[in-house]
């Protein structure tokens, strides 16, 4: 590259205002459209091709029958790809795996490649089978086999019934090869029923040249153009294991909503990509890329790849997993068909026809056939992982800029939070704390006691987050980098040798965190004796993992680089980010006590299929603009619905300066994101909420309090996530899945089992909104004024004012947890008392659940944890307005030593008040509630009915006195 040829400091200013340019906006010249990509253009032409056949059109892919064989929960065959006459055809195997979950696995693989039976160009060392590591990165469980499964072979179709009471069926298609997956008799999945399957076999280059004195050689009968070189942004790929992509068509019939397959800046509901109105003309991809400032409502890439997409029709939700970590595109085509030929398309069904491929790798597809959004994201979170349970402090606020320029300035900043009386738990350090940008270093002009800031934050139980990102600066002296060289510890070039690229630091190499030599390596450089000046409350930040390399192909690696194992970049590429952040997280596990470890924090940019497990993520370098708010909504959706529920945008915008209103409306929103993190660029004006000014920083103050005030039911909805796989946001169609006003919606959402509604106002000058409501009888209140909705499939309009707060509804039926003193930080209010809301349903009960457990420890996983549902009810025979309200305990283990223990840590923190919205009028004249509490005498408590005009009435109970680990009940 030229600036290899250049001076360093020339180089570094070069690179640098390359970078700030290209952060004015995004650059569509620096990242591949699908014509630019040659086996996206390759697959497409294929299905182009395939569509202009019609129904002359036969796939080229067909079973061998005789060497099909079930057994022990398999299904394996050999699928052939004729070639032209007189060539034999490529053995691809196949096996289906039928799980205990009742998952299916399809898996295609190439004989000759699986078996080295290929040469290699460029005397290249690179592994010739193709790429099957992906699962040991993304996969954790659930692929227990049902060795009970049996099958039945005749007419052409191999059929197995598998699932639960075998109530699933895969019927295999022979000739030419397709699946339908079924529930019951109604097919919900096809596989290459479009005839769209392609699997790119290995095959010697020809030598087109014309010798001298010979014929001239054939021509070739497919574009070779992009087969064995490839050339973008200046960089050449070489490609020494020739074409490998591979494409398959995965058919919805009768399904018109597809979701999934972040990372977008695009809507929930994904739209068509063959053109058309409302429709992109470009497929989404899949290829973790730092990209400045993503522009809106685009399938392009961003940081993050999750390959899981959903479809969702009334009552019914399916989906399929395509386990691959190689650059992946996904076209979706829709397409209306009526079961009357004289409808003229009115009252049809519309199939959602996908088209998937990707580079390399394996042809490997899970598929869950639901029936509920639960029955699909629990098995995948049982391959993948369950959301890891954070830390306590982690679902608080935190403050973070592009950068804290002093120790000095961040306990400025922490004092002056605390003079504004405004909580936070976490303030963060970007890469100016570094000396010279060299990780594991600390600036000491600018950082001369980071121990002594840390002792200030940990005054009121704060921690400071600090970044490490993958690229190790390359400079003399530098102890990391040393022993980065010297131990061969770093990503080396298709030549072998270590690869070197730009990025923050100027010349960097990167760790090769695929190895595990390395990974141990990468955990001796986090001890505390390692890296001084850091104390136990600091925790990490993983940016740039995609990985980012500046003056790189695409603004990341060569696909041609190695990585362990001999492995191309081009097969783990979407993978690598989780490689990196999983050392870091097993770095810090390893920095404690191993008797007494704390759940390590992690932030991470790049992610893939089973980073829940083990951080959080963000929505990347976004822009002080309104439809980056805006968009920010469904992305978080789409995040949590795809198993990565620990997701948020920053607020207020990385780049640019936002308005007054926008920086509150951001706050008010954010304050309903799992993860809650202002950040800024460097070039940005200071705006921390204390700076907001008046009337502004109040309703900021406001929002941020109700973040805190509703910790108890965040943390219980994290709970639930790393329990169950179930997200912590919700949008309406995985709520309501009969509710079809509400498939597309992506601006409203539920806070986990909570009964939270909540739709931010994301819009400039607005100050009201309307709320779909699902067609049910549901009562909804309105969450500050208690006001009840019953709008029955319509909307209800709520005010919005800036000067106000978030508009938010409870559900009838939910009980909600919550705790209402403010303190200055999350771990202020470990032993505060709770406030039960209680908001009744037309059947005058509720019901809602806490979790709780010491908040930083992975003692729960021994039984330290309180875990209770509450529930109100009609008390039987007795008057029609008489209701009990109890605490019933959910701990598998509730005498366990562990259980005990724990117990008496909390035994001090009580219920101080129970509210009672919808309250019966019948309540007006009563004016106390009978106690009863485990191990207790009966009391008496203190009763209040209250009412405003528009239909609100609540009941308040002041210190009922019960403790919230014990068995109680509360009679009204």
């Amino acid at each position: 590259m030229l600036y290899h040829c250049l001076g360093p400091v020339v180089a570094l200013t070069l690179f640098f205002l390359t970078v700030f340019e290209h952060a004015a906006a995004v650059k569509h010249e620096n990242f591949k459209t699908c014509d630019q990509s040659g086996f996206c253009k390759r697959n497409r032409a294929y299905a182009d091709k395939v569509t202009a056949s019609g129904s002359s059109w036969t796939s080229p892919y067909a079973l061998d029958p005789n060497t099909i064989s079930v057994k022990k929960g398999q299904l394996t065959v050999v699928i052939l790809k004729t070639l032209e006459e007189g060539v034999n055809p490529i053995r691809l195997p196949l096996t289906i795996s039928f799980l205990d979950s009742g998952v299916a696995r399809v898996t295609v693989d190439e004989e000759k490649r699986q078996k080295g039976d290929i040469e290699l160009r460029h005397g290249s060392q690179v592994t010739k089978k193709r790429y099957d590591g992906v699962q040991d990165w993304a996969i954790v469980g659930g692929l227990t086999l049902n060795q009970a499964v049996s099958s039945n072979t005749e007419n052409g179709r191999t059929i197995v019934p598998f699932g639960p009471d075998d109530r699933f069926k895969a019927v295999v298609k022979h000739a030419p090869f397709s699946i339908d997956f079924l529930r019951g008799e109604d097919t919900q999945i096809q596989f290459n029923s479009n005839g769209l399957l392609s699997m790119e076999h290995w095959r010697p280059k020809v030598d087109r040249v014309q010798k001298e004195g010979e014929p001239a050689p054939p021509e070739p009968t497919e574009d070779e153009s992009t087969w064995w070189e490839e050339s973008f942004g200046g960089n050449t790929d070489s490609k020494p294991k020739g074409p490998e992509s591979i494409g398959l068509d995965i058919t919805f019939p009768g399904y018109e909503h597809v979701y999934g397959i972040p990372e977008h800046a695009s809507s929930l509901s994904l739209k068509e990509t063959r053109g058309g109105s409302g429709a992109y003309d470009q497929p989404y991809r899949l290829y973790n890329s730092d990209v400045f400032e993503y522009e809106m409502d685009s399938p392009m890439t961003l940081y993050g790849a999750i390959p899981l997409m959903q479809a969702h029709r009334k009552d019914s939700t399916v989906g399929v997993f395509w386990l691959n970590a190689a650059e992946t595109w996904v076209d979706i085509v829709k397409t209306k068909r009526s079961s009357n030929p004289l409808s003229l398309g009115i009252g049809g069904t519309t199939d959602t026809q996908t088209h998937w491929f990707s580079e390399s790798g394996l042809l490997d597809v899970f598929v869950f056939l639901g029936p509920t959004p639960k029955d699909i994201i629990q098995p995948y979170n049982e391959l993948t992982g369950y959301t890891q349970l954070p830390q306590q402090f982690a679902l608080g606020y935190h403050q973070c800029r592009w950068n804290y320029v002093t120790d000095e300035d961040v306990k400025d900043v922490d004092r002056k939070f605390d003079k504004n009386h405004i909580p936070y738990d976490v303030i963060w350090l970007d890469i100016e704390y570094t000396e010279g940008k060299k990780y594991f270093t600390w600036d000491k002009d600018n950082f001369p006691n980071p121990l002594g800031m840390q002792k200030r934050l940990d005054e009121h139980g704060r921690k400071l987050v600090i970044i490490v990102d993958p690229h190790i600066k390359n400079e003399a002296n530098y102890p990391v980098v040393d022993a980065l060289k010297a131990q061969n510890f770093a990503v080396v070039n298709k030549d072998n040798n270590i690869f070197e690229g730009w990025c923050w630091p100027g010349s960097s190499y990167w760790p090769d965190t695929f190895n595990p030599l390395v990974r141990k390596w990468w955990k001796s450089l986090f001890t505390y004796s390692s890296f001084q000046g850091v104390a136990s409350n600091a925790f990490l930040w993983n940016d740039m993992n995609e990985p980012s390399v500046f003056n790189g192909p695409e603004t990341t690696m060569p696909k041609d680089n190695l990585h362990f194992g001999n492995w191309e970049h081009r097969d783990v590429h979407n993978v690598n980010g989780l490689t990196f952040v999983n050392a870091t997280y097993e770095a810090l596990l390893a920095r404690d006590d191993p008797k007494h470890p704390r759940r390590p924090f992690v932030l991470t940019r790049s992610f893939f299929a089973g980073s829940q497990r083990v951080g959080a993520m963000w929505t990347g370098d976004n822009l002080a603009a309104w439809d980056h708010l805006e968009a920010s909504i469904p992305m978080v959706l789409n995040q949590a619905i795809s198993g990565f529920s620990f997701s948020g945008a920053d607020v207020g915008g990385f780049f640019g300066n936002p308005s007054k209103e926008l920086l509150t409306r951001w706050y008010q929103a954010g304050a309903f994101y799992p993860f809650f993190r202002a950040h800024a660029h460097i070039d940005s004006r200071r705006r921390e909420p204390y700076l907001a000014g008046l009337p502004y920083v109040e309703p900021i103050i406001q929002a941020l309090r109700l973040r805190y005030t509703l910790l108890p039911a965040w943390y219980t909805a994290f709970h639930t996530a790393s329990t169950t796989g179930e997200p912590v946001v919700r949008p309406m169609w995985y709520v309501h899945p009969s509710d079809e006003a509400g498939f597309a919606l992506d601006d409203q959402f539920y806070v986990a089992d909570t009964g939270l509604l909540v739709k931010p106002v994301v819009k400039e000058n607005v100050e009201s909104v309307s709320i779909h409501l699902p067609p049910t009888n549901d009562v909804y209140y309105d969450y500050f004024s208690y006001e009840p909705h019953t709008a029955k499939g319509s909307s209800v309009h709520l005010d919005a004012p800036l000067l106000g707060h978030t508009p938010v509804l409870l559900r009838g039926g939910s009980i909600l947890p919550r705790k209402d003193r403010p303190r200055k930080s999350s771990a202020l209010m470990k032993y505060d008392p709770y406030t039960l809301v209680v908001a009744l349903n037309g059947d005058l009960a509720a019901e809602g659940t806490i979790y709780i457990d010491d908040g930083e420890s992975f003692d729960f996983q021994s039984g330290h944890f309180v875990h209770r549902r509450f529930q109100i009810a009609p008390i039987p025979s007795s008057s029609s307005s008489a209701l009990r309200l109890e605490s019933l305990d959910l701990h598998p283990s509730p005498t366990h030593k562990n259980t005990i223990a724990f117990l008496k840590t909390v035994k001090d923190v009580r219920v101080e008040k129970i509210i009672v919205i919808g309250a019966p009028k019948a309540w007006e004249a009563k004016r106390e509630v009978l106690v009863k509490e485990d191990g207790a005498a009966e009391r008496k408590a203190g009763l209040v009915w209250k009412a405003r005009p528009k239909g609100a009435r609540w009941a308040v109970v002041r210190d009922p006195g019960v403790e919230v680990g014990r068995g109680w009940s509360v009679e009204f």
